[in-house]
């Protein structure tokens, strides 16, 4: 499974994440998030989601500007359809009022 070798050591083998993962460390980067329903993964529509796993965190684009992270870019990796296969993945976790919700976020980000 690709979550479980790409992705599980920093987001956790159940999604849940780093613990603490909305305190700063001492370098001031934020620990990996869960990808479960406590987390904010399904606030992000499916474009930047992608663009996350394929890029990381670019700041200005997917991130604020000048915000450093520990995510790496796994476009050299993975290929698109391993990128899908993951974000799926995660999604087929979430309870339907997350799925819901990161449905209609991705439709008004592709009206724009």
């Amino acid at each position: 499974m690709i979550y479980a070798n790409t992705c599980a050591a920093c987001h956790g083998a159940q999604l849940q994440g780093q613990p603490n993962w909305r305190e700063r460390l001492a370098n001031g980067r934020l620990p990996a998030p869960p990808h479960d329903r406590s987390g904010h993964t399904w606030h992000h529509p499916d474009a930047v989601l992608f663009d996350l796993v394929k890029n990381g965190l670019v700041p200005g684009r997917t991130a604020p500007p000048g915000y450093q992270s520990d995510m790496p870019a796994f476009g050299s990796t993975l290929s698109d359809e391993q990128i899908v296969e993951v974000l799926a993945y995660i999604k087929s976790t979430w309870p339907s009022d997350a799925l819901r919700m990161q449905k209609e976020v991705t439709e008004q980000q592709q009206r724009r």
